[in-house]
């Protein structure tokens, strides 16, 4: 029984890690140790172990980044999703000029499932797939608000109400937010109404003065695009 708890918790950790890793790499081993609350030679043995199976690799610093491995496990992860929408994506990042992306929720969280950048923008935000941040906050968070019932959102663990903006969202069909999630960035995003889980938001995001009205009617029509490949 001992053994079988020591492996759940490794097992645990690993994971943690490459979470940990997909928000903040590249990170040295003390980095990633004291991010999981662990001894650094624990950290050094989860390392060692990920890396055997190329989920985590070293850059030419010896700091630590994911694998590319990664990249083979997830093609067949909500391929359905991905493949309806990129090409949408694509047109909205250079429609725009703004990196455009999809997020799915994940139990109370917002998760990042593809992004894609504008390729004629003279900066841009990078949007990283696996990025994630809570359910409540920014605007995928608040789109995919949209597609729960209360009865849903009190079972996430929520003793408050959805906030107004959720109604807000649903009622003009797109939500936005600023300095919500990162300080200084402001996005939108647009529900994507289809019946296959998981549940989706298409949407962009940007730096500086914008005109985010004009960006969720973007993604609203992107949303709704993806929804009819979907089927």
């Amino acid at each position: 029984m001992a053994e079988q708890l020591a492996g759940a918790q490794t097992l645990s950790r690993g994971i943690r890690a490459l979470e940990i890793l997909a928000e903040q790499s590249p990170l040295t081993i003390q980095q990633l140790a004291d991010e999981l609350g662990v001894h650094r030679s624990i950290a050094y043995r989860i390392v060692r172990t990920l890396e055997a199976h190329r989920l985590v690799v070293r850059n030419a610093g010896g700091r630590l980044e994911l694998g590319a491995q990664l990249a083979v496990l997830a093609q067949s992860v909500d391929r359905d999703l991905r493949g309806a929408a990129l090409p949408h994506l694509t047109a909205l990042a250079q429609t725009t000029g703004c990196t455009a992306f999809v997020a799915v929720q994940d139990g109370d969280d917002v998760v990042t499932l593809v992004s894609v950048e504008s390729r004629g923008a003279r900066a841009s935000v990078a949007q990283r797939p696996g990025t994630r941040h809570p359910l409540a906050l920014g605007a995928p968070g608040i789109a995919l608000q949209t597609l729960l019932s209360a009865r849903e959102w009190a079972a996430l663990g929520h003793d408050d109400a959805m906030r107004a903006e959720v109604a807000i969202a649903a009622e003009r069909g797109y939500a936005t937010s600023t300095d919500e999630v990162v300080p200084g960035l402001s996005g939108v995003a647009a529900p994507i109404r289809h019946p296959l889980p998981p549940r989706a938001a298409v949407g962009v995001v940007t730096v500086g003065a914008a005109d985010l009205d004009a960006l969720g009617a973007a993604s609203a029509d992107a949303a709704r695009a993806i929804a009819a490949d979907l089927g």
